[in-house]
């Protein structure tokens, strides 16, 4: 992956950073970034850069306490602010900063956002590991982690909660990416450059096991073996004072190397927990996804384990999610991580005690020959309270089949995708998907293309996907599509998707097809909720629609017409916005492939007009490029 050589101060560019104080630069130059209000806002849209943030996002952060009446326009001053700062470094706007589907999107490039560029470093360090190029890995990863300035990321509008909350985000991100580096360093026979600051964290994040373990190696590759056994041993007594519990059998089996071998070399150690896995392989296409993968990550490896659920539109990229963070999570599930499909292959959900029988085979669980359901079921929760495991359950269809799966007690941590929230699991930590911004779906296409393909003509490949929605599916299936018609124009490719007629048709590659995934969708609705969606999925171009809207398609009142949004949300076919806000000012959204395919089905008399072709440029094209 090419990495940008831009840097602070480079002529004719601006560069911003978050990783420290809210600054910019041009031309070596600080520049003026306003009160405080102005530079929350900005702050906020250079933390989902090239993303739309919605407007009531921004109202929460500058005014937490509730907003004046006068909040949008004060709003729209301090975007009209932003643009004219824009306009002095950049000799006009060049659009940097626009108005998307409800909310506000701020342009920038890689080498002009410190956190683009730390992303990027880290993911080619990342691969570079991959290839077991460790040399290399711990260059690229050092090399993200000095981007970090002294002070923790955005500390001047920390009191702030969403900027908090971004903050603290960042900084989670920075850790997994220490761990990665120093575990190169160790690798490579380097431990000694990684030990003072591995202590430093560990200090800070007492309950990170990983950050121990590497502390341990380093101390025991570097002659100092006393010290790694007493990390080892306070780390013991901190996990039995604060939580009851045990260490992980891989960090125990670490103390048990490290006792048993003295002033071994470092090969012997153990760098990897040696439980066995059962997953899909991981997609060598995988991009983007920095903040939800290492969510997954810190909760799904926390010492007490945990349930996560991971929701969101067919073809949004839930599995490939999963299935990535259950790769990275070998180290902290010594007993195995399983990945069950909660459907057989024509789409029907399967029963729980059919998925049970599949995790008792595969986790080897021990129970009475012939057990009935309670028994299986009994044997299934012991066995998940004696070890440390992962299970991903793929693709839920509802509550009632993962229930007795979960597991009641012990370290053990569980995985749920699903069209669907799920909302009737409780103590269960979520994270919705959307459509990721512009940028990851377009090096998504990029690497299945080629890099060299793409920029060529980069404006065709930006139609593509924003005629895909963004959603992951669609960008992969015509990056495999346009990988085997190397004769066929970007340009030309992006008109046929452009066709609301036929898009749905050049969505298919070989037995993968999006028509088929939609497909599927829709028949998991109940009659309402499919009368309903077809409604409001022509309602509005780009598929965005407001309450009123909705009342007048549905034919309800207003209480009515809000149960059949938030059934359609709960399901996972509409989108609904991020932030608090009320069900009037609130922008809905129907992906648009699925209004495509909602308006086949039921006909022009279930979903009104069709929507017209798509234009570089025109309403519908700037809508789709909404996440």
């Amino acid at each position: 992956m090419p990495l940008s050589s831009a840097r602070p101060g480079s002529p004719g560019t601006v560069y911003f950073s978050l990783l420290g104080p809210l600054s910019a630069v041009s031309d070596g130059r600080p520049l003026p970034l306003g009160p405080r209000k102005q530079r929350l806002v900005l702050a906020t849209l250079l933390s989902r850069p090239n993303t739309p943030v919605q407007v009531d996002v921004l109202t929460d952060v500058v005014w937490p306490e509730g907003p004046p009446r006068t909040a949008r326009k004060n709003l729209q001053v301090y975007v009209s602010a932003a643009r004219a700062l824009f306009g002095a470094v950049d000799g006009d706007d060049r659009g940097r900063v626009v108005h998307d589907c409800g909310g506000y999107r701020l342009r920038v490039e890689e080498g002009e956002l410190d956190t683009l560029r730390f992303r990027t470093l880290a993911r080619a360090g990342r691969a570079a590991s991959e290839r077991g190029d460790l040399r290399t890995a711990a260059r690229l990863l050092r090399e993200a982690l000095d981007l970090w300035g002294e002070r923790p990321p955005l500390h001047d509008l920390r009191d702030s909660a969403g900027v908090a909350e971004e903050a603290e985000r960042l900084e989670a991100r920075c850790l997994t990416v220490y761990e990665d580096w120093a575990e190169a360093e160790i690798e490579t026979g380097r431990a000694g450059v990684a030990v003072d600051g591995l202590r430093d964290l560990v200090e800070r994040h007492p309950f990170r096991e990983r950050l121990r373990a590497a502390w341990m190696n380093s101390l025991h590759q570097t002659g100092r073996q006393a010290e790694a056994l007493a990390v080892y041993d306070d780390y013991r007594q901190l996990l039995a004072r604060e939580l009851g519990l045990e260490p992980s059998p891989a960090m125990a089996g670490l103390y048990r190397a490290m006792l048993g071998e003295g002033r071994a070399s470092r090969a012997s150690v153990p760098r990897r927990a040696a439980g066995g896995a059962s997953l899909p392989a991981d997609s060598r296409h995988f991009t983007g996804r920095e903040d939800e993968l290492a969510r997954l990550l810190d909760v799904s490896g926390s010492p007490e384990g945990a349930v996560l659920v991971v929701s969101g539109p067919a073809g949004v990229g839930k599995s490939a999610l999963a299935v990535r963070a259950a790769h990275l999570l070998a180290d902290s599930f010594p007993d195995g991580r399983v990945h069950v499909r909660a459907r057989r292959e024509d789409g029907v959900p399967r029963s729980r005690n059919d998925m049970l029988d599949e995790l008792g085979r595969l986790c080897g669980v021990s129970g009475p020959s012939r057990p009935d359901p309670a028994q299986a079921g009994n044997a299934w929760q012991d066995w998940l309270s004696r070890h440390r495991a992962l299970i991903v359950l793929d693709d839920v269809a509802d509550e009632a089949s993962v229930r007795g799966l979960l597991p009641r007690a012990g370290r053990s941590s569980v995985l749920l995708t699903a069209r669907g929230q799920l909302a009737g699991l409780e103590a269960v930590h979520r994270t919705a998907l959307a459509a990721p911004g512009e940028d990851e779906a377009l090096e998504l296409l990029g690497t299945l293309i080629g890099g060299d393909r793409l920029r060529t003509d980069r404006a065709s490949a930006v139609r593509i996907v924003r005629a895909c929605g963004a959603l992951p599916l669609a960008v992969a299936v015509s990056g495999m599509r346009l990988t085997v018609l190397r004769h066929l124009p970007l340009a030309e490719y992006a008109d046929r998707l452009g066709d609301p007629e036929a898009a749905l048709d050049e969505l298919v590659a070989g037995d993968v097809s999006v028509r088929a995934r939609l497909a599927a969708g829709w028949r998991d609705l109940g009659a309402r909720d499919r009368g309903a969606l077809a409604r409001v999925a022509g309602l509005a171009e780009g598929g965005c629609f407001t309450l009123e809207g909705a009342m007048a398609a549905l034919d309800r009142d207003e209480r009515g017409t809000i149960r059949a949004v938030e059934s359609l949300i709960d399901t996972g076919a509409v989108t609904s916005p991020s932030g608090e806000v009320t069900a009037h000012a609130a922008l809905y959204e129907v992906p648009r492939l699925l209004c495509l395919y909602v308006r086949e089905e039921a006909g022009p008399e279930g979903a009104g007009a069709r929507e017209p072709a798509l234009s570089p440029g025109s309403g519908a094209s700037r809508l789709l490029s909404r996440e």
